[in-house]
């Protein structure tokens, strides 16, 4: 398998790691579009939100608990956007499911 972020779990690729526990792995993003701009991915390879199943489901829920952890972490005690994207239209650039945590101002309403 040739999964960017399978590698950047592994080690293999250095990242700016903010979080790791047994399910998930949080780092920062390469290309922030916010202040505070993290990725928490799961460690076990899912494509996308669409490959969730009954079985994997343990690590998103995961995920979720490991979020405020993260925020605490980065500081976004004043509120934070989380954002996952899903296939060509989603704009998915990486298929590894991965939920974007952006912070640290105020966000724009508009996501169109």
């Amino acid at each position: 398998m040739d999964c960017l972020f399978c590698a950047i779990i592994k080690g293999d690729i250095p990242s700016g790691k903010v979080y790791e526990d047994e399910y998930c792995y949080a780092f920062m993003d390469i290309n922030p579009q916010a202040p505070k701009h993290c990725l928490i991915v799961p460690k076990l390879h899912i494509a996308s939100a669409d490959e969730i199943t009954e079985e994997n489901s343990v690590y998103v829920s995961k995920i979720f608990e490991a979020v405020p952890k993260v925020a605490k972490l980065l500081d976004l005690s004043d509120g934070y956007r989380i954002i996952s994207n899903v296939g060509e239209h989603g704009c998915q650039s990486v298929k590894h499911l991965h939920f974007h945590i952006l912070g640290g101002k105020k966000l724009s309403e508009n996501m169109g």
